[in-house]
């Protein structure tokens, strides 16, 4: 009888063992597979990224693809916030200027920079003569947007020309969670219609989120057939296609320091309060 008891025991206690050893097994998987995996940028150094594709996309405008290290790895940018890409102008001087890439982290293995070059832009110059093979030379994360899912019930955007990547990467992270809520609507000014920059995409998240997702397009220079915003970014325009001024939304803009300045002075009017506006 006793012999029994003893073996029926230890049964129990390798049972008990085994199930103890899958528990920690199982935890172990989880938290391997929900870590987040660590991003390819360093805030202090510079580091060189490969380009591995150009698409002209207009004749001023080019999306650059730059490879990460591994098939999996991710940049590590949060949501909203830049890089800093250093260069050489024309006369072979260093030159640094921010970026926001249009990819997220979601987008493994590479990021994606949609760039236009300007005929002055020393930065531009760095960009125009860089081909498939050469490396570009990358800092960050930088800037102050911070960005928690559902922070507001809506956003406002307010950009013009280039401006557009980091309401483009705001917009894409909010819309591809399936938990975040909010709500964006876009009012996006240019000179003409060529310099509409994500055009297709912007208007493929419109048509993929339709109701949480409004773009309305501003042309100084509209072509004959033109059914949007005709001239600047007016305050009856802001009133129109943005969210009203209360607690729960907040008004992005970023554009030329000009436009910047004009939209500041709208959103003022209108009573949109400081806490309720952030400048790119």
């Amino acid at each position: 009888m006793d012999l029994e008891f003893l073996r029926s025991m230890d049964v129990q206690i390798l049972v008990g063992v085994g199930v103890a050893v899958l528990a920690i097994l199982v935890a172990a998987a989880y938290l391997f597979s929900s870590r987040k995996p660590k991003g390819c940028l360093d805030p202090e150094n510079f580091r060189e990224f490969k380009l591995v594709k150009r698409q002209q996309l207009s004749h001023n405008v080019a999306k650059f693809t730059f490879e990460l290290p591994t098939p999996t790895s991710v940049l590590g940018l949060p949501i909203g916030q830049h890089i800093s890409c250093r260069g050489k102008d024309s006369q072979g001087e260093e030159v640094i200027k921010p970026y926001t890439p249009t990819t997220l982290d979601s987008d493994v293995g590479h990021f994606e920079l949609v760039i236009k070059m300007y005929p002055q832009g020393r930065m531009s110059h760095h960009f125009r003569e860089l081909h498939v093979g050469d490396y570009l030379a990358v800092k960050g994360p930088k800037g102050r947007f911070r960005y928690q899912p559902g922070q507001v019930r809506a956003f406002g955007m307010i950009a013009g020309g280039s401006g557009i990547t980091p309401m483009f990467q705001v917009a894409r992270a909010i819309l591809e969670n399936p938990k975040d809520m909010t709500n964006v609507h876009l009012i996006y000014a240019n000179v003409t219609y060529e310099d509409i920059l994500l055009k297709e995409e912007l208007d493929s998240l419109v048509a993929k989120y339709p109701g949480r997702f409004k773009v309305y397009y501003v042309l100084n220079q509209p072509p004959e057939v033109w059914n949007g915003g005709v001239g600047f970014v007016s305050k009856e325009m802001i009133q129109t296609h943005c969210p009203a001024p209360v607690p729960d939304i907040k008004i992005l803009r970023c554009g030329p320091p000009p436009m910047n300045k004009a939209m500041a002075g709208h959103l003022d009017a209108l009573g949109y309060s400081p806490e309720m506006q952030f400048q790119f």
